[in-house]
């Protein structure tokens, strides 16, 4: 985050977005993930489709110019799942590989070099990967493989990698000590992971206490979060975490200047805290100050930064408790990018709001919305 924030401000600037050419997508998605400045949606069929900025070719059509419009990322078939970092993206295959395109100057496309690319590479030496991450902060990615293993890749000088080392990688390594892991999530600078008995790991930046182990000490080896237990999915953010509980509750800790943790106040906290009033959540997501939960009901809640409208309660004003999203019912999957939010309803229609400087709402415009808006041809 320290050098991502210096890419934010000047590489949004002069950015030129066009509405690309686009045929219809041949099914509706079923699946979608968020980047810093970039959206993508999976199909039912397996394709891949992508929007906002692509100054480095995270779009993955073979170019380099933006679009605020869905476009397909070129000769990818038969994806399971998808994962947008910060100006690079993810696909895992049926076959157990991982893809990658974008930006490559820290090797977070883990092809074994450091060149960019607009077209999908394949990740080297990796296969049997049942999950993956990018993070959008510092350029880094994770996978987790079918026998509980994490393997990393990318910018490590904060120990993102968790390999015991601070030397980043342009291909995968393994993740020291955790081990039957189930879920993962990378954030600005740090990593969590799940294990099958419900506690979480992290490892990585630790000023704020985004690694919850009670301290602010920065560790390149996963530390366990304190009183933590049956937890049953994570969400990593830009400085803060999150862990769903199962019952229902959500947790969170690390920086809360935003109101990004939802406990009623902006106070950072390096042990977890639980968010208010908030109960029968069935998943969450977490973008870089801003956080989302999904209830029972298919109704979807929202609290932290609200500058861009990314909290869609259709105003502009910061929570520091959850409010309900606008207008939006039906709700099976939710996502979360920099500072966009993302919905898929179950009649397959994908929704979003938030920034959108780069078109990456995908609605055909570069205005930013506070309240839900459908993406433009993915239905």
């Amino acid at each position: 985050m320290k050098r991502i924030l210096g890419l934010v401000l000047t590489a949004s600037l002069g950015v030129v977005l066009t509405a690309c050419g686009m045929s219809s997508a041949p099914n509706p998605p079923s699946a979608m993930a968020a980047g810093e400045f970039h959206t993508l949606a999976l199909t039912s069929a397996g394709s891949v489709w992508a929007w906002g900025r692509n100054n480095d070719g995270q779009l993955g059509d073979g170019t380099n110019t933006s679009s605020n419009v869905p476009v397909q990322v070129n000769s990818l078939s038969s994806v399971t799942t998808i994962a947008g970092g910060v100006l690079f993206s993810l696909a895992l295959k049926s076959d157990g590989t991982v893809w990658a395109w974008g930006y490559n100057s820290d090797g977070e496309l883990g092809d074994g070099t450091n060149t960019s690319s607009n077209v999908p590479v394949q990740v080297s030496n990796l296969t049997n990967v049942t999950a993956i991450a990018a993070a959008n902060g510092d350029p880094f990615a994770l996978a987790l493989k079918s026998d509980g293993t994490v393997w990393a890749w990318g910018y490590n000088a904060d120990g993102e990698l968790g390999n015991g080392t601070n030397t980043s990688s342009n291909v995968p390594v393994q993740v020291s000590t955790v081990t039957n892991v189930t879920a993962i999530s990378a954030g600005g600078s740090h990593s969590l992971a799940l294990e099958s008995d419900g506690s979480v790991w992290a490892w990585g930046y630790n000023t704020e206490g985004q690694l919850g182990d009670g301290t602010n000490t920065s560790t390149n080896t996963p530390v366990q979060i304190s009183g933590l237990t049956g937890i049953t999915a994570i969400a990593a953010g830009l400085i803060h975490s999150l862990a769903l509980k199962s019952d229902g509750t959500v947790s969170a800790w690390g920086d809360n200047t935003s109101g990004q943790l939802g406990d009623g106040n902006t106070t950072s906290t390096n042990t977890p805290v639980q968010v208010s009033g908030l109960t029968a959540v069935t998943a969450i997501a977490a973008g870089d100050t801003h956080s989302l939960a999904l209830k029972s009901d298919s109704s979807v809640w929202a609290w932290g930064y609200n500058s861009d409208g990314e909290l869609g309660n259709g105003s502009t004003s910061d929570s520091s408790i959850p409010v309900q999203v606008s207008s939006l019912i039906g709700v099976t999957t939710i996502a979360a990018g920099g500072d966009t939010s993302l919905a898929l309803k179950g009649d397959g229609s994908l929704w979003a709001w938030g920034g959108n400087a780069d078109g990456e709402l995908g609605d055909g415009t570069t205005t930013n919305r506070s309240s839900p808006e459908q993406v433009t041809g993915l239905h």
